[in-house]
């Protein structure tokens, strides 16, 4: 890989629901803005974020520190909030599609970007991403699933640009 002089960043994606879709694609956009080459590899679970459509929800039963309580008391009154352990909550039927809800309506609440907007931010600011071919080959995936930017390459490919990066993170 040449190098201009900028830092570079190298970043693994491999979770593909919601909660963990946002912090390559912040971590990217702001290397980028900080004028770093940055690189972003999808691979297993991550290549979803590469589709054309991205259908992430958050995943309770996956994720032991996500905050499950429920308010119960009288309306008027100081609702108590009894956990609900993550094992009950991910089990419970429509659970995980009312915690994506939540969680987006959260994010938008609060002005945060949502997870297509940020990759579009990536891709303006030249971020490279790569869908790994190993993984489209396991799940079967073609080149015309993922986005047209999409760069193809295997672990090689990545690691060549990532063993002269300056910063490697693994999400």
């Amino acid at each position: 890989m040449e190098d201009n002089g900028r830092k570079k960043m190298a970043i693994i994606a491999s979770q593909g629901t919601l909660d963990w879709a946002y912090p390559p694609f912040v971590l990217a956009s702001t290397a980028a803005a900080m004028n770093m080459e940055v690189w972003m590899f999808f691979t297993f679970y991550g290549l979803s974020l590469l589709k054309k459509k991205i259908e992430a929800k958050v995943a309770p039963a996956t994720n032991p520190a996500m905050p499950m309580k429920m308010p119960f008391g009288p309306k008027g009154f100081q609702a108590i909030n009894w956990p609900i352990p993550n094992i009950i909550a991910g089990n419970l039927p429509g659970f995980e599609t009312v915690a994506t809800s939540l969680m987006k309506k959260t994010f938008e609440k609060n002005g945060i970007a949502t997870i297509e907007e940020l990759r579009d931010a990536c891709l303006e600011a030249d971020v490279t991403m790569v869908g790994c071919t190993m993984t489209m080959g396991i799940f079967g995936l073609e080149k015309d699933d993922l986005i047209e930017e999409t760069v193809f390459g295997g672990a090689a490919m990545f690691l060549e640009y990532a063993v002269g990066a300056d910063i490697q993170l693994f999400i």
